[in-house]
């Protein structure tokens, strides 16, 4: 009886790296390629931010700021009110989870606000990525969460106001969060 399927390339790479990590190899090292990175360059892309907020950076914005930023640099692939096309829908589908037609958007499938800013901080626009300001990712997740009917127009989102959104599908997930 084998306990693992070596064939799959996932437990490969996770046998590769209990290897590697526990001989001791540095790959740089031993192969010449590449060098450790800094303190400075991992700080530059750890920029995770959990379903509680830590780590929420200042800054502060409203759907009213948002739009002006959504339309210069989001619209054009989600579509002028989030409904998509060519990207994928913001809107719609709240409810629709449990039915035969199950629309995912921001507003019916994301269980965290906090979600939202991590993704449109770190991958947003595409062709662009991370070269929104604090402000305007504040601004643009407030705008699409009031086009979802979650937040107000005027609500202002911050690192304080923001985690304490309540997303529709905030229990709709089984998680280690400790976050409810």
């Amino acid at each position: 009886m084998r306990i693992f399927d070596y064939s799959k390339p996932l437990v490969r790479a996770l046998v590769l790296t209990v290897l590697v990590s526990v001989s001791g190899l540095s790959l740089a090292g031993e192969t010449g390629l590449g060098r450790p990175a800094t303190s400075a360059e991992i700080a530059a892309i750890d920029i995770s931010i959990p379903p509680d907020g830590e780590g929420l950076p200042p800054g502060r914005g409203d759907a009213t700021a948002g739009s002006a930023v959504y339309a210069e640099k989001c619209a054009s692939c989600h579509g002028a009110e989030g409904e998509g096309k060519p990207a994928g829908s913001l809107t719609g589908g709240i409810g629709s989870l449990g039915s035969s037609k199950p629309v995912k958007s921001v507003g019916s499938y994301w269980p965290y606000a906090t979600t939202l800013f991590d993704y449109i901080r770190r991958a947003m626009p595409l062709n662009t990525p991370m070269s929104l300001t604090n402000d305007e990712v504040y601004a643009v997740t407030a705008y699409v969460l009031s086009l979802n009917g979650i937040v107000a127009g005027d609500e202002m989102l911050d690192a304080d106001t923001l985690p304490a959104v309540r997303m529709p599908n905030r229990d709709g997930f089984n998680d280690r969060s400790g976050v409810r």
